[in-house]
Order: structure tokens, then sequence, then C-alpha cells
């Protein structure tokens, strides 16, 4: 995604974040106040509820600025997950309001204070039940063209303020009907159900947070992309996460173990390039490239590198005549022990039995190597 692409997302998201704020600073004030006016314990919890959003769309605002910032030397995988820290602490934000909602509504119970402006309360719960469901469909169409698991989530907070506005309305329209406590219960019901809200918000940003794996589907649709690369032989060791709202990806590939250094890296940037166009909101993908299953076995790290290997070919050389001609060496660490590519001039005879009469000389001087396996030797 380009610079520009980000700005626009992140003005968008921003946008809608304020507007939701200025409507819930409104619903807040217009709730708690002719909820004390008429004594509807439903209207003033509601009103909290909606004080609270209030609040969330300020995590929101804020999250949203930091998570578009570029990566930097002190947050190298960049910052989404501002995001999902607001999220969690909007959680808990919901659950501690939700639970003095919860505890104000039992209390009510046995609080003989009747209720007054039936009508006026209904009104003002009709009110925001339009204008939150409204604005649940205004941030959800804007979260789903962002990608943003935050906004989104801000967008249930509307929805939910909206059921809890009809719990009000219709508990009220039952406590003007006669029956006795209704606009309790319906405070009641609308703290449980904002305390759900908030467990659930809590919940899935902390299994981000965890590193806990994409879910199933997901990962068995990376796993088809990768297979289908050419030259992928299989896979092992896929690991994935979620970052806001950007997964990544890391996985070793197997490869055919005699191709060159180039070749299989243009497998792996085949294969992330593959991921990153044919899979939804993945942002990063780190591929390892395996010459043979590394769960099975690896290179021993007791085998010498190249340049303790080529000492132990001169002195295996020395009695070969050509050793000096020897144009280039190709090492292959597999199963535990080398395989050596070696590469002389064809200038070296004058016929095709002088040559294989070469290479005999230099194949049985390489394998006195004691982690030599096998040699082969070539002529151009």
């Amino acid at each position: 995604m380009s610079i520009a692409e980000k700005e626009t997302e992140t003005l968008a998201k921003k946008r809608i974040t304020l507007i939701g704020g200025v409507v819930n600073l409104v619903l807040s004030v217009l709730k708690i106040g002719f909820g004390w006016l008429g004594q509807s314990h439903a209207l003033i919890a509601d009103g909290f509820h909606s004080l609270s959003d209030l609040l969330t769309d300020g995590l929101v605002y804020y999250a949203s600025h930091h998570a578009s910032q570029e990566a930097d030397e002190d947050h190298p995988y960049g910052h989404a997950r501002f995001e999902t820290l607001a999220t969690v602490i909007l959680g808990a934000v919901l659950i501690a309001v939700a639970g003095a909602i919860v505890w104000d509504a039992i209390s009510r119970f046995f609080n003989d204070q009747a209720l007054a402006y039936g009508w006026l309360i209904i009104t003002i719960a009709a009110i925001s039940i339009i204008s939150k469901e409204v604005m649940y469909r205004v941030t959800l169409r804007t979260a789903e063209e962002t990608r943003s698991a935050l906004l989104k989530a801000n967008a249930w907070h509307h929805r939910s303020d909206a059921i809890s506005s009809l719990v009000v309305l219709v508990g009220v329209g039952l406590q003007m009907a006669g029956y006795q406590y209704f606009d309790s219960i319906a405070a009641l019901v609308v703290g449980l159900m904002v305390i759900k809200i908030g467990f659930d918000l809590v919940l899935d940003a902390s299994k981000e947070l965890v590193d806990t794996a994409l879910d199933a589907e997901k990962v068995e649709q990376i796993k088809r992309v990768i297979l289908n690369v050419d030259g992928v032989q299989a896979l092992h060791f896929l690991r994935t996460r979620k970052m806001g709202e950007q997964a990544l990806v890391d996985v070793h590939i197997l490869v055919p173990p005699m191709i060159s250094v180039s070749e299989g890296h243009l497998i792996s940037e085949t294969v992330r390039l593959s991921l990153l166009d044919e899979v939804e909101h993945i942002g990063e993908v780190m591929v390892h490239i395996d010459p043979e299953d590394d769960e099975v076995t690896s290179p021993s790290l007791a085998l010498p590198i190249r340049e303790h290997l080529l000492i132990k070919f001169d002195k295996a050389w020395q009695d070969v005549a050509e050793k000096d001609q020897v144009k280039h060496i190709n090492l292959h660490y597999l199963d535990g022990k080398v395989v050596a590519e070696l590469e002389l001039p064809y200038s070296l005879a004058s016929d095709i039995k002088q040559l294989k009469i070469i290479a005999d000389s230099f194949e049985k001087a390489t394998l006195t190597v004691p982690e030599v396996a096998q040699v082969k030797v070539l002529f151009s």
C-alpha cells in the first residue's frame, strides 16, 4: 500500500471517529440529563454507555493516528499494534462502566422512586436508536474499506448502544404500562450486554497480542498458494500472526537441493509476492529456503565452512597436476555431508579419455576428505 493510500485511510478513520464522537457527546448529555429528570435508571445507564463510547472514540482517534505511522528504529514492525492495545483498553473501560451500571440497576430494585416524563424518555431512546444505527452502518462501511479491526469494534459499540436504547424503550414502555421494576430490569440487561461486548473485545485483541495464529481456513489458503509455486516441493514451520489489520507469515520451503542460490531466491520471492497478491490482509512474508527437510535433518554444524574446506582440498590435491586449473567449486551441504562440484577447462586435454582420467584423479583425491560424500567434475 502506498503512503498516499495509507494517509487516505487514516483520514477516513479519523473523520468517522470524530463524527461518532460528536453524536455520542450529544446523546450522553441528553440521556443522562433527561434520565435524571425522569428518574429513569435505564436511560441514565444508557447515557453512561454513550459516554463510555465517547471515551473510546478518543482512543480510536489516537490509535488510528499512531498506528498509521511508518516503521522506525524503535518499532521495526510498524505501529499497527497501537490499535490492538487501544482495543484492549477500550474493552476494559466498557467492562468497568457496565459493572457500575449493573450494580446501580440492582440497587434500584430497593428504591421506590417513580418514573416521570415517560414519553419524553421514550422519545430520547428512539432518537438514540436511529442515530446510533446510522453511525453503526457508516462506521462499519469505513472499517471494511480500511480493513480496521478497531474501527469495526467501534462500529459495534454504536450498534450495542442502539440495542441498549431499544431495551430502554421497551423497559420504560412496560414500566409506564404498570409493570413494576422493568426500568431497572432494562438497565440490568443493558449493563450485561455491555460487559459481554467488553469481554469479547479484550479476548480478541489479547489473542493478537500473544501472537495467536490465523484461523484454520486462512492458514490452509496460505498453504495452497505456497505449494502452487513452481519449484516448491514442500513447506513446514509455517507460522502466522496478526498485527493490527494485517497478518504476518513466516515459512520454510523445500526446494530442489542442487539449484543455484539465485534460483532459490527467485522461488522464495515468487512465494512472497504470491501471498501478498492472492491472500487478503497479509502485510509481510518471511520465506526461509531449505535444500532438505530440516524437520528431519539439517547440515551438521560440525561441517567446515568453505574457507576451511578449501584448505583441506588443497592438501588432498597436492599430487594432482591440474589442481591450479580448477575454475569454480560448488559446495552442497546435504544429509550431514558435502557434495563437491568442480569445474575445469576443456583445454586441459585433447580427448575425452584424457579428460576422464583427470576427472577420476580429482574425484579420488577429493573423496579422501572425510566430510565429502560425493564429487562431480564438470568441464567447460
